[in-house]
């Protein structure tokens, strides 16, 4: 039985019911997404706008790359964010239970930071910065520092080295570029990867915590996407690429490196790119989610939105990348982007049949 309250007209009780009703359909369009700091500026923005005109709230979390994909492989969201490449099923590791695909979303750059007095504009080489990463300079001084720095007065100040303790897709594309140009780290430390035992300095979560570490700490050195960088008012350098020019990271120069770069989904690296204008510590980034979308009770709408939004991050969404300073995908990356969404399934059907 219906009880009105009284002074309440029925018609004012039936439009609650009806709001009700609405808030209630209203909490189950959600998608949950979690993983890298490296294009989360970017994402924060596409999403709240996709939510304004689409109706469907995207939650991302920043937590890391390898964070990210554990949360997907638990069941725990419904897609992750990650710079890191991957094999096998589909983690870096090989470790995934079901198929998995990435959708490119974005480009960017890993910038170089530092925190010196007056913030002098350095160069780096890949050589230099494995010295630096392993501890084999100490001295913002030392001579191998001041001779690709003619007429910069350094510091005579010990570095003070920041890293991520985190599984980062960041780590994973400076570390790569340093595996591809320098042997000593090759030898030492490997390949590209997402987590290292650093033999020196100190840990910080994320991008947003790596940044702020090497804000307080004077003397320090760090790595950070290059939004970061700039949101923080950070100075970075200029790193010496293939063609042996010292290049800033910037959208055009990350361009630049994906002009020349081989097809993205074999092998997906930008960095030491042989583009003489281009950034070498470029990289792309992902959104990865399981091929086969009916697990887990998971509802047709949310994997059919999930595909929508997907489509229109690499279509729409990307005029929103430059004012962040990350680079939009190119036009034939958006043509392998459209292939892979047309394989995403449910119940073994496609989910994306014709453009949303």
């Amino acid at each position: 039985m219906l009880h009105i309250v009284k002074g309440m007209s029925i018609f004012a009780v039936i439009a609650g019911i009806c709001l009700s009703a609405c808030l209630a359909c209203g909490a189950d369009r959600q998608i949950e997404g979690a993983g890298a700091t490296f294009p989360e500026p970017f994402y924060h923005k596409i999403f709240d706008v996709y939510y304004r005109q689409h109706g469907w709230k995207v939650n991302y979390q920043g937590v890391g790359s390898g964070a990210g994909i554990r949360s997907l492989m638990a069941k725990k969201t419904d897609f992750a964010g990650s710079d890191i490449g991957v094999t096998g099923q589909g983690t870096e590791d090989g470790s995934a239970t079901a198929p998995l695909v990435r959708v490119p979303t974005c480009l960017g750059a890993v910038a170089i930071i530092y925190n010196l007095p007056d913030n002098p504009k350095i160069r780096f080489t890949s050589g230099i910065l494995t010295d630096i990463f392993l501890g084999n300079i100490s001295k913002w001084n030392d001579p191998k520092l001041t001779a690709v720095n003619p007429g910069i007065r350094l510091p005579d100040l010990v570095i003070n080295i920041i890293h991520r303790s985190d599984e980062s897709g960041t780590t994973f594309i400076f570390t790569d570029f340093l595996s591809k140009t320098d042997g000593q780290w090759r030898k030492t430390m490997g390949g590209g990867k997402s987590r290292l035992h650093w033999p020196v300095g100190q840990g910080a979560k994320g991008n947003p915590g790596l940044a702020g570490m090497v804000k307080q700490v004077t003397g320090a050195i760090g790595y950070v996407e290059l939004t970061y960088a700039v949101a923080n008012g950070m100075t970075f350098g200029s790193v010496q690429n293939r063609s042996e020019k010292f290049v800033d990271p910037s959208p055009g120069t990350v361009a630049a490196a994906a002009s020349s770069a081989a097809p993205w989904d074999n092998g997906s690296s930008l960095t030491d790119t042989p583009q003489p204008d281009g950034y070498p510590i470029s990289g792309f980034t992902w959104i990865v989610v399981f091929k086969e979308q009916s697990y887990s009770g998971r509802s047709r709408e949310t994997a059919e939105e999930l595909v929508r939004m997907l489509y229109w991050v690499t279509h729409e969404g990307q005029k929103h990348a430059p004012p962040l300073r990350y680079v939009p995908l190119p036009k034939g990356v958006v043509k392998k982007a459209e292939s892979i969404l047309k394989s995403v399934t449910y119940n073994g059907a496609p989910l994306l049949k014709k453009k949303p």
